[in-house]
């Protein structure tokens, strides 16, 4: 078979590949310090002309911030955009890496081989998973796996600024029949995975104002209203005894699963006991009625993030406060609109307040909604077979308790589908001293990327 050829290519030249990773690793393209801006472009600089030697008509975009990489190669019927991101988080603390961030190493661990650096898992050696598959189906069949554009940005951990103002410029260029992103990772650290749904998110920051100043507690105590009891008071309103948000038509546009995802999720057997008790927990709050993986995958959440007011220095000043602050963030899910829901919390929340007591609103009324890819196109079950095929276990539509707003933008800007799969591992410690890659995931992944185009490119 043609693709045993593809995959024993990759077997052979796993030392150049791991090499070409090196070399991009050691670049420090850290997007957050505008120090390493050079660096940065030196990175796509890099990715560019890599990618030319692979036949892709690939450039360096100019942006107002950090340059994007864009590049086209390859014919088939079926136009696939792949997207990854170039820039890496800052190092700090230095002092806690074992070994310097931007001089990677190939090291011997308990688990097998890693290969340690910044970048190494987030995410350059996962978007290098993609372009080594297509170097070696190239090299292999003469020709790129199908109709290709790789879309590469540099500054995901900053923000991404530049992100949309870019995509909506270049719609026609960037506009393709299916997004693949690689930033994700495998489910449990064994079980690969397509994230088929994130979750959205809403905020808002708000100050309860009573009295016009602090009042001295033993002359107005019991007399005036004190604005921490009333924000205790509405935010233990916000659940009630079951779990469920009560804000009046929070639930409203939530979606019930499919019994095809859920029969799946259960057969994952998530161990919400050990979840929790790595943190130092053992009982499941929220719905009671739900699966704990329902409530972290696909169920909307209100959680406190922050309150605060009085005195909070050493010793005692018996005060009643003027003010009480809080922040409150909503993970929404399915069609639930940012703006409907935190329309609806501000009405419940000022319908709670005494008359002569106000609710002072410091945000604008914005935020994200849910990302649900359409699984119902079938290059997503061919994926998955494909993947079940590599790593010998089922694969599974999963979802993510957390947001990747790039899925967002494909489905919002360009109109795609987005398939969301990745190889990291939660012992990966992106974002932290000491990351690291698998070399299996490295491998693996360059491996599951080419069985994944031999089915839908």
């Amino acid at each position: 078979m043609t693709l045993d050829a593809v995959l024993a290519r990759i077997d052979a030249t796993l030392p150049q590949s791991l090499d070409r990773l090196m070399d991009l690793l050691r670049i420090p393209s850290i997007s957050t310090d505008p120090a390493y801006a050079a660096d940065c472009a030196r990175a796509a600089e890099w990715l560019v002309a890599d990618l030319q030697t692979l036949g892709f008509d690939a450039r360096v975009a100019v942006t107002p911030g950090h340059p994007m990489v864009v590049g086209h190669g390859g014919d088939g019927a079926r136009h696939l955009l792949f997207y990854g991101h170039y820039d890496v988080q800052p190092v700090d603390p230095l002092e806690l890496w074992d070994t310097p961030p931007f001089q990677p190493e190939l090291q011997d661990t308990p688990k097998g081989q890693v290969i340690r650096a910044r970048g190494s898992s987030d995410d350059k050696g996962q978007l290098m998973t993609f372009i080594e598959a297509c170097r070696a189906w190239k090299a292999v069949h003469g020709t790129l796996p199908g109709k290709l554009t790789i879309f590469l940005e540099g500054e995901e951990e900053s923000s991404s600024p530049s992100l949309v103002p870019f995509m909506q410029a270049n719609r026609a260029e960037l506009t393709a029949d299916l997004a693949l992103i690689c930033d994700t990772g495998l489910y449990e650290d064994k079980t690969p995975a397509i994230s088929s749904m994130l979750r959205g998110m809403a905020k808002a920051e708000f100050t309860i104002r009573a009295a016009s100043r602090d009042l001295h507690s033993g002359m107005y105590g019991g007399l005036a209203q004190n604005p921490l009891h009333l924000m205790s008071s509405l935010l233990a309103g916000l659940h009630d005894d079951q779990g469920r948000v009560t804000v009046p038509g929070f639930y409203d546009d939530v979606d019930e699963l499919s019994d095809t995802l859920r029969s799946q999720w259960q057969s994952l057997a998530f161990d919400h006991a050990a979840y929790l008790g790595d943190v130092g927990l053992s009982v499941p709050s929220g719905e009671q009625d739900r699966t704990p993986l329902e409530m972290i995958w696909s169920r909307p959440t209100a959680e406190v993030n922050g309150m605060w007011g009085g005195y909070n220095g050493a010793g005692f000043k018996t005060v009643l406060p003027g003010e009480a602050h809080a922040k409150v963030s909503f993970r929404l899910v399915s069609r639930q609109d940012p703006a409907k829901v935190l329309t609806a919390f501000r009405a419940w929340a000022d319908s709670r307040m005494p008359a002569d007591c106000e609710i002072i609103w410091h945000d604008a009324i914005e935020g994200s909604p849910a990302s649900i890819m359409d699984i119902t196109d079938p290059a997503f079950e061919a994926a998955r077979q494909a993947l079940s095929d590599e790593w010998g276990r089922p694969a599974a539509f999963i979802g993510e308790g957390g947001s990747i707003p790039i899925a967002g933008h494909f489905k919002t800007v360009l109109g795609m589908n987005a398939m969301l799969i990745g190889f990291s591992k939660d012992d990966d410690k992106i974002h932290s001293p000491n990351e690291k890659y698998d070399l299996e995931s490295f491998h693996k992944g360059i491996r599951s990327w080419a069985r994944i185009l031999a089915r839908i490119a």
